[in-house]
């Protein structure tokens, strides 16, 4: 793992495999690693760029109200620094949130976009949420959202299947700080880019978890619906991380629009 000073704050980084530039961009309360089931899969064909968002993992985690702009930044500073012009990205959850802020902000830096469980905005009652998960995250700290979180990750058989899985995601979470928590969601919070989207013009791939109740389908629809030729594939037998819960379809999907 590297790290590099990029809009103010360290990132952490790492960069795998030989050919096309591809960034990965995990979920909150995640980080890199997320990627683990992808890497073999993708560095046969892409030279990958995963990163730890603002207040995750290895990078930076500044106690202060984060925005989309500012997290864009972060992203387009690091591909600066080491010296990305182009390349294809892909995010998942709140990273597929800053993808497509990364797309509209600098359409030409981008190929191809995935995204991946995620939303263009939320209905008032979902901001309220936000605000209620942020405000006990300030009270009672990280611990208490692991369990639920996992819950709404993965569907019930796989949490019985797979407890390795959930200790390791459920780590993750607990290491999250919650500077970078509470200013993650603050950005989460005021998401609402839906009406921006005609405006791209990239080839684009919109995945959901059949069994996603926190990003239902419809919100990965409604992406699909906004962007010109985008296309939206849904993966059974998945909740929200569904790049873990079904990896190799997540993996085939993602590689056949890639390449």
């Amino acid at each position: 793992m590297n790290t590099v000073r990029a809009n103010g704050i360290d990132i952490r980084y790492d960069i795998a495999g030989e050919g096309p530039w591809l960034l990965l961009s995990h979920s909150l309360a995640t980080d890199l690693s997320l990627w683990d089931d992808q890497m073999a899969a993708l560095t046969a064909h892409f030279r990958v760029l995963r990163f730890d968002t603002r207040g995750h993992g290895g990078s930076s985690a500044p106690d202060m109200p984060y925005d989309f702009a500012m997290l864009t930044a972060d992203v387009l500073g690091l591909m600066d620094a080491l010296g990305v012009a182009r390349a294809h990205s892909c995010g998942i959850s709140m990273g597929g949130m800053i993808a497509q802020h990364l797309a509209l902000a600098a359409p030409g830096r981008i190929e191809k976009l995935a995204l991946v469980s995620t939303t263009s905005g939320y209905p008032s009652a979902a901001r309220a949420a936000w605000d209620e998960r942020i405000a006990a995250v300030r009270a009672h700290g990280i611990e208490p959202l692991v369990a639920p979180t996992l819950e709404r990750w993965f569907t019930t058989p796989y949490r019985a299947a797979h407890p390795d899985t959930m200790a390791c995601i459920g780590n993750l979470i607990r290491a999250t700080p919650p500077t970078g928590y509470i200013g993650s969601g603050q950005a989460i919070a005021t998401l609402d880019v839906t009406e921006k989207l005609p405006a791209l013009r990239c080839p684009t791939l919109v995945i959901a978890g059949a069994d996603d109740a926190g990003t239902p389908p419809a919100m990965g629809q409604r992406i699909a619906e906004n962007i010109p030729g985008a296309r939206f594939e849904l993966i059974s037998s998945a909740s929200h991380l569904c790049n873990v819960e079904q990896a190799a379809a997540f993996n085939r999907l993602l590689l056949d629009f890639l390449l």
